[in-house]
């Protein structure tokens, strides 16, 4: 089965400076999040929680896409994506 992402929901992860989301592989949950640095150069230290918010949905679909790639290679219930995981 293939990862989809039926829920649009996200949340400020600020002890891991990163936006948390979940994917679904049928009923199986598949939890995520993206470091700071993956989500681009409008994300500073001293950015909000709006500011990271508004970059992960700016970017939602290259955000799922590399999901779904990770959880490809690695079948999982948890993953951290990266600024490698964009290239």
């Amino acid at each position: 089965m293939a990862l989809i992402f039926p829920n649009r929901s996200r949340s400020f992860d600020e002890a891991r400076k990163g936006v948390r989301f979940t994917g679904y592989d049928g009923m199986f949950e598949v939890r995520f999040l993206v470091e700071e640095a993956a989500l681009g150069s409008a994300i500073t230290q001293n950015s909000s929680e709006a500011a990271y918010l508004n970059a992960f949905d700016a970017a939602r679909s290259s955000i799922q896409e590399a999901a779904s790639r990770a959880y490809q290679h690695r079948r999982g219930n948890n993953f951290t994506l990266t600024a490698a995981d964009f290239r």
